[in-house]
């Protein structure tokens, strides 16, 4: 097989399976180096030992090359396809086959891993017809947040991916900072120009709730609010440690959603399973719109959608409510709508 593919396939399942990123790197980074050399250049190199001295290529790396040279699947792919072939959550598989497309991802623009175009590769491989590109705002400066002028430019990137795909649409996206004000992090003029805009408190989670529930509802009372994004920022397992839910008045907030015709994120990532049962039921009670998004940092974890949808199918979510079940033309219709 071309090594190449098989690289990055390797990081793909390792994105999967929240493998540290050095890790996974390791193997895009490998890809990368080999990827403008002739099939029969990589053969030579492999052959004559040059590769394996090559900065960049380890041992586990050349292994998986020089089998791919040699016209096998690599042992180390082939491994992790048979662990791959165990679906990642227990329910939800009809709602998982409703799903059109995801409204979260990161890419390395911000704090993601890998390049726009291997997010877009993997969200196709995946079988979704759109994904929202939402890197992070300026004020979130710890992810790279992206100013005016870089999101204009991004702009830019993804109308040439677009001009080259025929049953994909990426979209164009920021998850937008909720300051402390309410307002939103980045200005009405290139907010104006977006698809998507998430919105998520991303600081002082620990503000009482009085504070924490103004804030959220300024920005859920901006036209240019979307999607509310993890909103309660908890963190439940992972690399990070644990955090508690933020306080705020989740009646209020849910029947803002509604009111304003913001979706609420079922954020799929095992570490968040943010929001929380009870306050998925009452968003339900509130006649929330839902949109069950990834949080995609790595092409590989465009495959969380299958938490979000194990847990949309057992809080009984029914699938019209899910904006990520709505073909694009509709999305884009209902995201434009108050603008």
């Amino acid at each position: 097989m071309d090594a190449v593919d098989a690289l990055n396939e390797i990081a793909f399942w390792l994105e999967r399976e929240l493998a540290p990123s050095f890790k996974v790197q390791a193997f895009r980074k490998a890809a990368g180096i080999i990827r403008g050399l002739t099939p029969e250049e990589l053969a030579e190199r492999v052959g004559n030992g040059r590769l394996k001295s090559t900065k960049g290529i380890g041992g586990r790396t050349f292994e998986v090359i020089s089998q791919a040279v040699d016209g096998q699947v690599p042992d180390y792919l082939e491994n992790l396809r048979q662990r791959g072939a165990t679906p990642l959550a227990r329910g939800g598989g009809d709602l998982l086959g409703a799903l059109r497309g995801d409204l979260h991802s990161h890419s390395d623009w911000s704090d993601g891993w890998s390049p726009i175009e291997l997010m877009v590769d993997a969200a196709r491989l995946l079988g979704r017809d759109y994904l929202a590109l939402t890197d992070h705002s300026p004020h979130l400066t710890i992810a790279h947040g992206l100013t005016a002028e870089r999101l204009d430019e991004q702009l830019g990137v993804v109308t040439e991916i677009n001009d080259g795909q025929d049953d994909f649409r990426l979209l164009t996206g920021i998850e937008v900072d909720i300051l402390e004000s309410g307002e939103l992090d980045q200005t009405p003029e290139m907010l104006d120009r977006l698809d998507i805009v998430v919105a998520s408190v991303h600081s002082k989670l620990r503000s009482d709730a009085p504070a924490m529930t103004q804030r959220m509802l300024a920005a859920i009372a901006d036209p240019h609010t979307n999607v509310l994004g993890h909103c309660t920022g908890r963190l439940v397992t992972g690399s990070r440690g644990t955090r508690p839910p933020s306080e705020f008045d989740a009646k209020r907030v849910f029947a803002a959603c509604a009111e304003h015709n913001v979706a609420v994120e079922i954020n799929a990532r095992p570490e968040r399973q943010d929001p929380p049962d009870d306050l998925i039921q009452l968003a339900m009670d509130a006649g929330c719109l839902f949109s069950i998004d990834s949080d995609a940092h790595a092409p590989g974890q465009l495959d969380f959608l299958q938490y979000g949808a194990e847990r949309a199918a057992a809080n009984e979510v029914p699938a019209d409510r899910i904006i990520t079940t709505w073909p694009v033309e509709r999305l884009l219709a209902w995201s434009r709508a108050a603008r």
